[in-house]
């Protein structure tokens, strides 16, 4: 953490600071992915919809990128919570 201001809380649902975020791009996360995969930044509740775009312009300013540049993180299925009953019944198609 800066020793001059407390570092903003970048990713809300994991505690990461921007300190953080900064760190793991100097120690060489040049993507979101490879971030997400040092930090765990975007895995939690919201799955980086809320913390996303901070990451992407920390990461373009440290890199020197344009953020139009860059590649947003993939959706992982489910995008959004659902109700398991929505699923359906995963033994309606079995043999058995």
């Amino acid at each position: 953490m800066s020793d001059s201001k407390e570092s903003c809380l970048v990713c809300r649902c994991e505690e990461l600071t921007e300190d953080e975020i900064r760190q793991a791009i100097r120690e060489g996360c040049t993507t979101l992915t490879a971030i997400k995969r040092r930090t765990r930044a975007g895995m939690g509740l919201c799955q980086g919809r809320t913390c996303q775009r901070l990451i992407l312009a920390i990461l373009a300013q440290e890199t020197g990128q344009d953020v139009a540049e860059l590649v947003p993180d993939t959706s992982r299925f489910p995008v959004r919570p659902i109700r398991a009953e929505l699923v359906g019944d995963l033994r309606d198609g079995e043999d058995s």
